[in-house]
């Protein structure tokens, strides 16, 4: 790809540059559409074996307070393709909040680095650290939003359905936290029909439930949230999506009350079946689905369940397109890199 090429390939962005991707609250359906047809092209560049360096040179940090396998590998391949160098920090590889502020790191950085990541706890830390950095900084997940995980949810959906207006996304299980939250939001603003089938008490908070509404109003998409497990049947949903019981860093305490309150949400291939003919699931991965995992194998142990938030059957049948949501963590993450280094 040579300068021409790149410079034709990135003139779409030039708003974005230097603009931090903390949650889609932020960005309009006009940019996160933009996101991902600068995706889909780069993911075709990658599948044909083209070279799309767009950003030689450049260096990013990666910060990692919580673990990943999808998020590290996507970031880390994306600015290898880039041709930007990634330097990871793990959670004993950095001062970030304890021996350094999260300003005073942010100001560090943002003076060696032309991009950061984040991954870790509250929505504070990443915003703290977009206010201070002086680049872009981008959200790898916090406690209340996952926007690049929404990214590759929605490009994968496009993929499968030709669009994302007018599709209806049933999200089951504990809504109430940055799984929940962000595919609200996205698909408030993308003219989809989102609903939240969980208990009551696992909705999310009100306040963004009001903001999201307005939001679907004027993209003629809608919100519905509801306790009947059967809904995705009922309303002929095109995805059904679930997420674990127990988020990163919750207590194994309330492991109990989980299993007690979302086995009716379990996602099961008759539900799927009964969404109708068409009908994808969905899962932001890992999955607890059978007993390979030390952690699925001591529920069993303690609880007698041989799988959580989605049956076995249902995750391996053809009605998975799981492994291309978790390809496609690579493709739009990749994109947000290049749009706003």
């Amino acid at each position: 790809m040579n300068a021409e090429e790149k410079s034709a390939l990135l003139a779409p962005f030039a708003a974005l540059k230097g603009r931090s991707f903390l949650t889609l609250r932020d960005y309009s359906a006009a940019e996160i559409l933009a996101l991902l047809d600068l995706a889909a092209c780069l993911k075709g560049l990658k599948k044909k074996g083209l070279p799309h360096r767009l950003h030689e040179g450049k260096n990013v940090a990666l910060i990692f307070e919580k673990t990943s396998t999808r998020t590290r590998c996507s970031f880390e391949v994306a600015a290898a393709d880039l041709g930007a160098h990634p330097v990871y920090l793990d959670p004993k590889s950095s001062q970030i909040g304890k021996k350094e502020s999260i300003a005073d790191t942010a100001r560090v950085l943002g003076r060696m680095f032309d991009g950061i990541e984040y991954r870790g706890f509250g929505q504070e830390i990443v915003e703290e650290l977009s206010r201070y950095a002086g680049v872009p900084v981008w959200n790898g997940l916090t406690n209340e939003y996952h926007p690049t995980q929404i990214l590759a949810d929605f490009l994968t959906i496009r993929e499968h359905f030709g669009r994302l207006k007018g599709v209806t996304l049933c999200y089951m299980g504990d809504a109430r936290y940055n799984m929940g939250n962000s595919l609200m939001i996205g698909c408030a603003k993308m003219g989809m029909h989102f609903a939240a089938v969980a208990p009551k008490a696992y909705w999310p908070d009100a306040a963004l439930r009001a903001e999201c509404a307005a939001e679907a109003e004027k993209s003629g998409g809608s919100l519905t949230f509801t306790e009947d497990p059967l809904y995705p049947a009922k309303a002929g949903a095109q995805v059904v999506y679930t997420d674990v019981w127990v988020s990163m860093g919750e207590p194994e305490e309330v492991w109990a009350e989980r299993i007690r309150d979302l086995s009716p949400y379990r996602v099961t291939l008759p539900l799927l079946e009964g969404a109708g003919e068409g009908c994808v699931f969905m899962h932001c991965l890992p999955a607890f689905h059978d007993l390979k995992t030390e952690t699925g194998l001591a529920i069993y142990r303690k609880f007698g369940i041989d799988c959580m938030e989605v049956t076995d059957e249902a995750f391996e049948s053809g009605r998975s397109i799981v492994f291309d949501e978790a390809e496609n963590r690579m493709h739009t993450i990749k994109a947000v890199m290049a749009a706003t280094l």
